[in-house]
């Protein structure tokens, strides 16, 4: 079946209202936020982020470049003071989807229009996104339920290969291998190993020429669950190359352009794994707030899993 066909079929335009800017975040309600962090059960806290670093995973693909850390004062600044005080202070460059980020809802679209109903005109390079700005979700929060589902643990790998396709049914069958379940309002953080290019093997070209991921038939599987968001180590949450050859990404246009879906992408996953497949418990409490960035369409995170 084509995308659009898909798209209609799952799309959450009006579903909130024709205002609404932050889509599916609308199913992480304050009461399944407050129920997920009663669930917490050691307070262990597991880190999902990359670090900010000019060593770090970009290579230069669509203007994308590492960040760029620089101090502006140093302790030798001080050196003449009498009191012998010191002080440090520093500044960062970084594009915003440069290292573990959120994609937001004015990232990508088709046919001249954006989540629901909102022109592409709307973004300008002046301005950046106007009405689906990523400091609307930042202001929401993202703060709940977290359930990760290991691909890579469920065919025996340690990794998937670029192009490997994850379809429902598959997303199914990692449920019942981990025993573990879905509710409406979860954050849902898929595995893939792909990371393990970069993390593991310091190959970021490898990472980068293509990737596995999720497969179309995905998006009305995660519409009737009610997942507020989606998330993945690789660097596009979807399969690529893509089936569709006639259009590169036909899942990020669903995703985020019908159902209003914030996607989550270079998610360090390997040792949130460990640990859940050491205690048999895949879901978390889980919080990734983007940054306020006023007229933004992605952020860089440091998304936290908490046990």
């Amino acid at each position: 079946m084509e995308f659009r066909e898909i798209g209609k079929q799952v799309s959450n335009w009006g579903r909130w209202g024709a205002d609404d800017r932050i889509g599916t975040l609308n199913h992480l309600t304050p009461e399944r936020t407050a129920q997920a962090a009663r669930a917490v059960r050691s307070g262990r806290i597991v880190n999902l982020g990359l670090p900010l670093s000019n060593q770090g995973i970009q290579v230069g693909l669509g203007g994308r470049v590492n960040p760029i850390h620089m101090m502006s004062l140093t302790p030798p600044d001080f050196a003449d003071r009498p009191d012998r005080m010191i002080v440090a202070d520093d500044a960062l460059y970084l594009p915003l989807q440069s290292v573990t980020q959120w994609d937001g809802l004015g990232h990508v679209g088709y046919d001249d229009q954006l989540y629901n109903g909102v022109p592409s005109s709307s973004i300008t390079t002046g301005a950046g996104s106007a009405a689906l700005s990523i400091d609307q979700i930042a202001e929401r929060g993202v703060a709940g339920r977290g359930v990760l589902l290991d691909l890579a643990r469920l065919r025996g790998k340690d990794r998937l290969e670029a192009g490997e396709v994850i379809t429902a049914a598959d997303l199914d069958a990692a449920l019942a291998a981990q025993g573990c379940e879905t509710r409406p309002g979860d954050i849902l953080i898929v595995r893939t190993g792909w990371l393990r290019c970069f993390t593991k093997d310091g190959d970021a070209a490898r990472y980068w020429n293509g990737e596995p991921g999720i497969a179309l038939d995905c998006a009305p599987w995660l519409h009737e669950r009610e997942i507020a968001a989606l998330a993945s180590d690789n660097w596009g949450v979807e399969a690529m190359p893509a089936n569709d050859s006639a259009f590169e990404m036909p899942v990020h246009c669903v995703l985020i352009r019908d159902m209003g879906m914030t996607l989550g992408e270079v998610f360090v996953l390997d040792e949130l794994a460990e640990v859940c497949a050491a205690e048999d418990c895949w879901s978390f409490f889980f919080t990734a707030p983007p940054l306020l960035v006023k007229g933004g369409v992605g952020s860089p995170l440091t998304p936290l899993a908490i046990l």
